[in-house]
């Protein structure tokens, strides 16, 4: 399902594409004709989380996703909380896992869902509890990760060599495979 910002959010009138100036220059975007907000369409920022427990690292597939496909722990940023505090939430939220240190690995966009990813390497201990939004999740040793062409997929791999493994991404073959019925409705996968 594909949501856009339709009406101004102060005044409910209609949007229109309108050009206006703007520091860089003149720029269409969709503004309220009435009072003159503007829909600015900034990416979201999203935590990810390449979570270790016990020298493995935790994969976990959303109940939303076919059988195959696994990633890491992600979730949106709150209002009012640091990053470093958002993934230590959304571990603990999703897993029930405890953040015991959590290292900045990189910024990576995600254009196609407008996403900046801020990704981390968190020390994790506990007992796995996965939240109803998660179904399964898979512990790996280092050396059997792979990595997939996507964002979190490049966080993944950057913090496999800092770990002194290269890493090996999915081939488009298999990546497809591990995506395959990803659009379609939960009831169809």
């Amino acid at each position: 399902m594909n949501y856009e910002t339709r009406h101004c959010t102060h005044c409910a009138t209609t949007l229109q594409a309108i050009t206006a100036p703007e520091d860089g220059g003149d720029k269409e975007r969709l503004r309220c004709p009435a009072c003159g907000w503007t829909h600015w369409n900034n990416p979201t920022p999203v935590l990810a989380a390449i979570v270790e427990i016990g020298g493995k690292v935790l994969l976990a597939r959303n109940a939303a996703w076919p059988a195959k496909m696994f990633a890491l722990i992600t979730g949106f940023m709150e209002a009012g909380e640091s990053p470093r505090q958002g993934i230590a939430r959304e571990v603990k939220e999703e897993t029930d896992l405890d953040v015991r240190s959590a290292t900045l690995v990189g910024v990576y966009e995600f254009l196609r869902m407008n996403q900046v990813i801020i990704a981390y390497h968190v020390l994790a201990e506990g007992q796995v509890r996965l939240s109803a939004e998660l179904a399964d999740y898979r512990l790996y040793e280092l050396a059997d990760l792979r990595c997939w062409p996507a964002g979190t997929g490049y966080a993944l791999a950057d913090w496999l060599r800092t770990r002194g493994h290269e890493p090996v991404f999915f081939s488009a073959e298999e990546n497809a495979e591990r995506r395959r019925g990803l659009d379609l409705p939960p009831k169809d996968r």
